[in-house]
């Protein structure tokens, strides 16, 4: 997980659809469903520990390849804010932890795509921010 153990989250519909159509593949389920929450980054990070990584950059990529590689020992966060790699990312983030990429090259690689983003909730006292408001059914909902 990019940004370690916690709840991950995205204000992107298609990649939460995309996300909830591969979770119902790998669990061999029938219905599929993408729940929906309301949160105020504003008040969250007057209260909470937010780290928010504005662009792919190279704290991002550290901090992702700490946390993929389970090494990650830094500082610990309510909440951490930032790109998630697609398909074509995570086959270039491949490549640099098998060292076929160096750093410089895997930073250029990232800086020519668009990433969706994730919100990913660490702790009990994040989760707290969050505010349900339904569930969007994607058998009946067209996407």
């Amino acid at each position: 997980m990019d940004f370690g153990a916690g709840f991950y989250a995205t204000t992107n519909k298609k990649q939460a659809v995309s996300f909830a159509n591969k979770v119902m593949l790998r669990n061999d389920s029938k219905t599929k469903a993408v729940s929906m929450y309301e949160f105020d980054i504003e008040k969250a990070m007057e209260v909470l520990d937010v780290l928010k990584f504005d662009a792919p950059d190279a704290d991002w990529l550290d901090f992702v390849f700490a946390n993929r590689q389970g090494i990650y020992n830094g500082k610990q966060y309510d909440i951490v804010i930032g790109a998630v790699a697609d398909d074509t990312i995570y086959r270039v983030f491949s490549l640099y932890e098998a060292e076929l990429l160096t750093r410089e090259e895997t930073l250029k690689r990232l800086k020519i795509n668009k990433l969706f983003d994730q919100v990913t909730f660490c702790t009990e006292k994040a989760l707290e921010q969050l505010r349900y408001i339904g569930q969007l059914d994607l058998d009946k909902e067209e996407v």
